[in-house]
């Protein structure tokens, strides 16, 4: 499997604790903020549960 890309693109401001530290440990901080990450299910288990925060693309 190829790499996840994972891009904030809203604001955790308002969201419920458990999504911010869930974009936190994301290690995202800020909007616009990329980090890349290995895909495996725990990731993919995290960006499908702040799907409305971040977006996610496979790099090659």
């Amino acid at each position: 499997m190829s790499p996840l890309k994972v891009t904030q693109v809203r604001s955790v401001v308002g969201s419920k604790q458990g999504h911010k530290r869930t974009v936190r440990a994301l290690g995202l901080k800020r909007i616009r903020d990329s980090r890349v990450h290995e895909d495996t299910p725990q990731i993919r288990g995290m960006v499908h549960k702040v799907q409305h925060l971040v977006e996610a693309e496979e790099v090659d």
